[in-house]
């Protein structure tokens, strides 16, 4: 909902978290008409490495992933419709938009590399 404790509270956790030196990952259904101002903030107060993604993914092809999940049974089509949004990018490209066809190990090793997070390859592993 717009305004929500939840969205003082997402932001609150974030800074604490960062503040403290952990990296942070803030993922969920984030509608930007609720959650962009706090969101920008967060970008725009970091100190450190900032990525932002936007996993774009054509309702249908959510419905298809969502009834492989264990909670598949628990909501359904018609929840799902009232939280999906085409596109709903942050202001000013602060995302980089993913492609549902892009397989998830690519996505990890993507978010990976760009964070810096990636494990450096031993001489063992080469």
């Amino acid at each position: 909902m717009p305004a929500g404790v939840n969205i003082g509270l997402i932001d609150l956790v974030t800074r604490y978290a960062l503040n403290h030196g952990f990296n942070v990952i803030v993922e969920g259904i984030l509608s930007a008409d609720h959650y962009a101002e706090m969101l920008m903030a967060l970008i725009d107060d970091h100190r450190g490495l900032t990525c932002c993604y936007y996993l774009d993914v054509p309702f249908d092809e959510s419905l298809r992933r969502h009834a492989g999940k264990p909670q598949a049974s628990q909501y359904g089509a018609i929840e799902m419709k009232a939280w999906y949004r085409e596109l709903d990018l942050l202001p000013g490209g602060a995302e980089q938009v993913i492609r549902a066809a892009m397989p998830q190990d690519e996505i990890v090793r993507r978010v990976m590399a760009d964070s810096g997070l990636a494990a450096e390859p031993t001489q063992e592993g080469l």
